[in-house]
């Protein structure tokens, strides 16, 4: 091959012109990873403001004194929970059982809203004792923290709602999969990030 003829081929052996665009799915894919990793540095900023200030109480009351942990238990088991039947769910998905997908992620959902209720519940009561995000840094770094990660978990499940939507009138076309797919990395994403909040937070309370 000349050394023109190589140039045209590129190191790979396939013309330039045949080459084309990365298929949609690749892109796609690619995008909602660095989406993900994105997300995941910011979160590792909120550990790290934590980690710093979870002394600072002001000579207000400490993470021993305020969190509930049958409470806390309860939500991380509604949590990791739905994160299991958010993979049957995206398993149905790939088998094209639409009745399954609804099924199973509609469990997710119900599993996601009870995880916000309790952490509702957890935040009005801390507030109510006068433990709200200002009386200290710890808790504005403890709020900033778990507050960011249920945000997220709201958004999620406004995501859920538009794909079943979109599942009901659309079907299981490659665009609705695509994105049912980057839901559940996305939800599983979540899941490993309150694991760190659960053991870093929770179960380090002092």
């Amino acid at each position: 091959m000349s050394a023109g003829e190589q140039a045209l081929h590129g190191f790979s052996g396939v013309a330039l012109a045949l080459r084309g665009p990365a298929p949609t799915k690749v892109v796609a894919g690619f995008g909602f990873w660095l989406f993900l990793l994105s997300d995941i540095i910011m979160f590792a900023a909120l550990f790290a403001a934590y980690a710093v200030l979870s002394d600072a109480t002001a000579g207000g009351p400490a993470g021993a004194g305020l969190f509930e942990k049958p409470r806390v238990f309860l939500e991380t088991l509604c949590l990791l929970t739905s994160s299991v039947t958010c993979g049957f769910g995206t398993l149905a998905m790939f088998r094209a059982d639409t009745r399954a997908t609804y099924f199973w992620m509609g469990i997710t959902f119900l599993l996601g809203v009870c995880f916000l209720t309790i952490e509702g519940r957890e935040f009005a009561s801390m507030v109510a004792a006068g433990a709200g995000p200002s009386h200290s840094a710890f808790l504005s770094a403890f709020f900033a923290l778990v507050g960011t990660h249920g945000l997220h978990v709201s958004v999620g499940l406004i995501w859920l709602i538009i794909m079943m939507v979109q599942l009901k009138t659309l079907g299981l076309e490659p665009m609705v999969t695509r994105r049912l797919y980057c839901f559940g990395l996305f939800w599983h994403a979540l899941d490993i990030v309150w694991i760190g909040v659960f053991t870093i937070v929770y179960l380090g309370a002092k």
